[in-house]
């Protein structure tokens, strides 16, 4: 592990000194992942760093385009919002992710455990005020076809904390168990009724907390347990989190894609559970401080998808590529 970590952090010294990537011309699907983004509780209600992706963020989009946004949790910290008039949303989104690229750009929202701190519902209630606050259910489904295409992506955002318990970022930071076992196992039930029944040559799924992880809050031992040998049985392609604050890609001996993106507030260096993730599964970890944090940009073309880590400035810091399912 130690070694894998010297070589991607070498191969991150080697982007930075280059600007984000040129896009695929072929038709795509193309859109950004952010988690962890949510402020601060106290004026001015957002942080430097939030501002900063949202700068960069908005000028990625104006570049390359996207069809959405997907935020992977933790959308306001450190409790959520109060109800739907909560002045956060303004302070904190409406007021930050103000580029005009983004202005009409939806947002699929999921939540994380500092959002379950407050009123899920109202964030659910939201969809109602802003025309790109997109959050219909706990978790719901999306599909999408490439244009000009007949392939097709399917998108399955899930709430991870009603799956697996609220955890506690200062004790023991690992969910202990959902707070009602009836809901969790219906959200596992559709999850699986989605999985089996999608044809479609990409299949993603996200939520909030990370199956694997090599920082703070490590694996999530609930996701490992129920929802990985899903992943695996049904062929997922990627699944899309946070909670962890800073930037990490993993891929499991299934060649699933684990896109962490949980900088987009804070940065914390952290290798603490680096041994409880299978050797060879990290193939990118950023956490450098005066990095300001980052997200990820996704393209799917009829060929690929590709996973691009972008930081504030522009740089590219790390690029992957998974394949379709079947063709």
């Amino acid at each position: 592990m130690k070694n894998t970590i010297i070589l991607f952090t070498l191969l991150s010294s080697f982007f930075e000194g280059t600007s984000a990537y040129p896009m695929d011309p072929l038709p795509s699907l193309r859109f950004v992942t952010i988690g962890d983004w949510g402020g601060i509780p106290l004026p001015p209600y957002y942080t430097k760093q939030e501002t900063l992706v949202a700068d960069e963020m908005g000028k990625i989009v104006a570049k390359w385009g996207a069809d959405f946004v997907l935020t992977v949790g933790d959308n306001f910290y450190y409790d959520g919002v109060t109800d739907v008039t909560d002045f956060r949303f303004k302070s904190t989104y409406e007021s930050v992710f103000n580029a005009d690229s983004l202005k009409n750009v939806p947002w699929y929202i999921t939540a994380g455990n500092h959002d379950h701190n407050g009123n899920v519902s109202a964030q659910i209630a939201y969809s109602k005020v802003s025309p790109r606050w997109k959050y219909p259910n706990l978790y719901y489904d999306l599909s999408f076809t490439i244009p000009s295409t007949n392939v097709s992506v399917r998108l399955l955002l899930l709430d991870t904390v009603t799956l697996c318990g609220n955890s506690d970022d200062f004790l023991l930071g690992q969910p202990e168990g959902p707070a009602d076992e009836k809901v969790a196992v219906e959200q596992l039930e559709w999850l699986e009724e989605k999985l089996r029944g999608s044809k479609e040559q990409y299949l993603l799924v996200a939520g909030h907390y990370p199956v694997w992880s090599v920082a703070e809050h490590g694996p999530t031992h609930c996701l490992i347990k129920d929802v990985e040998p899903l992943f695996k049985k049904y062929n997922v392609t990627a699944y899309l989190c946070g909670h962890d604050h800073n930037l990490q890609y993993l891929q499991d001996d299934a060649g699933i894609g684990y896109v962490l993106s949980g900088a987009g507030n804070f940065v914390e260096h952290s290798l603490k559970h680096k041994d409880k993730v299978p050797e060879g599964y990290l193939r990118f970890y950023e956490a450098e401080l005066e990095n300001m944090g980052g997200f990820v940009y996704v393209q799917i073309t009829p060929k690929e998808m590709t996973i691009t880590y972008i930081q504030p400035g522009g740089k590219s810091l790390f690029q992957t590529t998974l394949h379709p399912r079947f063709m």
